[in-house]
């Protein structure tokens, strides 16, 4: 099961050396897979975006991608984008620019266009309670979920704070687990 990371300025800052020393730190200390730049808020995003990839491959992360911005990822040569569930007309175009795609999902609508689109990935959310995230799905919908959708990649997503947590999704036979919370605490 891949161990999925994604950043947040709540926890990263937008201080460009601290960012890369806290993200430097998570790195050395947990087991990640895939990392994903995620910041929609700090001036210097295009910058921390720099030192996220340059660092990332330092630390042989296997797929580094980045939230949202196709061009940006393709242009800083990161391995794919993560799309937001409004962004399934963007699947296309990260595509052809041979961009790993994953996209967000949180519907059985959202994983039947995801699949006929043939992204790389998605991740289903929320699983567990998430701050303003809306009603958890909960490990027993995961496990239907992978097992409807067999053909996707299916990474949970959401409220995973706990090694008690990723054990529960491990057993849903879920592709993976991210988290923002997990790696930081």
């Amino acid at each position: 099961m891949i161990s999925y990371l994604i950043t947040d300025p709540t926890y990263y800052t937008s201080n460009e050396e601290l960012f890369k020393k806290n993200l430097q730190e998570v790195l050395t200390n947990k087991r990640v897979d895939m990392a994903c730049f995620r910041d929609k808020e700090s001036a210097n995003c295009n910058e921390l975006a720099k030192i996220f990839v340059e660092t990332c491959k330092d630390f042989n992360v296997d797929k580094i991608l980045l939230n949202e911005n196709i061009v940006l990822a393709s242009k800083l040569e990161a391995d794919g984008v993560h799309l937001t569930s409004n962004q399934f007309d963007k699947i296309k175009e990260a595509k052809n620019l041979d961009l790993y795609t994953i996209i967000s999902c949180h519907d059985y609508k959202e994983l039947d266009n995801a699949q006929k689109l043939h992204v790389n990935a998605v991740t289903y959310s929320p699983i567990f309670i998430t701050p303003n995230k809306g009603e958890p799905k909960g490990v027993s919908r995961l496990k239907e979920v992978v097992r409807l959708y067999e053909d996707l990649d299916i990474i949970a997503l959401g409220g995973v704070v706990s090694e008690a947590q990723i054990k529960e999704i491990s057993k849903s036979g879920a592709y993976g687990f991210a988290s923002i919370r997990y790696f930081v605490n």
